[in-house]
């Protein structure tokens, strides 16, 4: 296999406010029965195969398109596997996590770096996503989708309920 240039692979970012505290976001990515339930894109369910919450622990989550969609997967036609570690948990502050798909096509070779940060707001937090280093096979415009996806879900999965 070549070797991926690093050099041509790009950055994505994405933030959202939420009405949630820092402490209570981080909380919901150390359960994998928490995390399946907000960050699968619109149009997506996930399950997690694998989920050692912790530095240097690994993962493996797969993402499944819902029955008609006409995004194909990277890993099978209607899937998205991705495999990585746990490389930094800042608890209230930071999860770092590097990614890797499981696909043949070398368009979605490498390995991702995921930034999650978690800065305190008036209200709550801001949410910032980076993705960086992503794989060239995903395009810029999906990649902005499903990552503004994720963090709606977040946001609807961690605020707190008004009656």
């Amino acid at each position: 296999m070549p070797p991926v240039n690093s050099e041509q692979r790009r950055s994505d970012t994405a933030s959202r406010a939420t009405a949630a505290s820092p402490d209570r976001i981080y909380e919901a990515f150390r359960d994998p029965r928490s995390l399946m339930q907000w960050l699968p894109p619109a149009g997506m369910t996930g399950r997690a195969l694998e989920y050692d919450f912790r530095v240097g622990g690994r993962y493996a989550i797969e993402l499944r398109y819902d029955e008609g969609t006409s995004t194909s997967g990277k890993t099978t036609g209607d899937t998205d596997i991705t495999r990585g570690r746990f490389v930094e948990l800042v608890p209230g502050r930071r999860i770092v996590q590097s990614v890797e798909f499981e696909s043949s096509d070398l368009a979605f070779a490498g390995e991702m770096t995921m930034t999650w940060s978690f800065d305190a707001a008036a209200d709550g937090a801001l949410v910032t996503v980076t993705a960086d280093n992503v794989p060239s096979g995903i395009s810029q415009a999906d990649h902005d989708a499903g990552l503004r996806s994720s963090l709606d879900n977040l946001a609807s999965f961690v605020e707190p309920t008004r009656n």
